[in-house]
């Protein structure tokens, strides 16, 4: 898979994927990420990127044409699946939207800045938009960086028990029930016996009940 992010603060994201899990999954070529600096397709010798909205008001808003010239010099060179516009209005992002980007090859993540960009990004340039919460950021990097996480962590290979993934909270539309390791007793706080009882149906089944209730106190809109 290759993920390519377009930012003007490429030092925001090399961060994120240069240690762990991240790192790892890109030393075994399991996935590609590449972070381009929208002020390489800048049309002025200042690099600006940015102006001002018409109509006026606060702020200001990335331009359309720095961000056509990067797509078209991306799709120039292979085809993507989707491109997509980090946006606080857009679709909430979930588990099910990570288990679908997971099955692509091409996807291209644009960060937004300032107060967004210019409509015509929106409405003609991108396949779809997603937000990772109902809140404003300084920009689209830090959520640029929590999809690449969810997605890449579900590629075959990336983790070292790949069924670990497909326990985790969201994935049959519960959150996980507790999790618990040694020592059995602390401070007179002791773990349940049935997980120590090594009888994997009642475990199983405890798990299963445990995540339904703790579900339906957490997240009951998801019951």
């Amino acid at each position: 898979m290759r993920i390519d992010i377009i930012t003007i603060l490429p030092g925001l994201l090399s961060g994120p994927f240069s240690d762990s899990i991240l790192k790892r999954a890109q030393e075994k070529g399991l996935v590609e990420l590449v972070v381009h600096n929208l002020r390489d397709y800048a049309v002025s010798k200042q690099k600006q990127v940015d102006d001002y909205a018409f109509g006026g008001g606060a702020g200001m808003v990335l331009m359309i044409e720095p961000i056509d010239r990067c797509l078209e010099a991306l799709k120039s060179e292979r085809v993507y699946d989707e491109i997509i516009y980090l946006s606080p209005d857009g679709e909430a992002f979930s588990q099910a939207m990570a288990n679908e980007l997971a099955t692509l090859s091409n996807i291209i993540l644009l960060a937004g800045h300032y107060k967004g960009v210019d409509e015509r990004v929106r409405q003609h340039l991108i396949s779809r938009e997603i937000s990772i919460g109902d809140y404003v950021l300084t920009g689209g990097e830090l959520p640029a960086a929590v999809i690449a996480d969810t997605v890449i962590r579900l590629l075959p290979g990336v983790l070292s028990d790949e069924s670990s993934a497909l326990t985790d909270s969201f994935q049959d539309g519960l959150v996980s029930a507790p999790v618990y390791t040694r020592p059995a007793a602390y401070k007179g706080w002791t773990t349940p016996e049935v997980l120590r009882s090594g009888n994997e149906k009642l475990i199983s089944e405890w798990r299963f009940e445990q995540a339904v209730a703790r579900t339906q106190k957490r997240r009951p809109g998801m019951i």
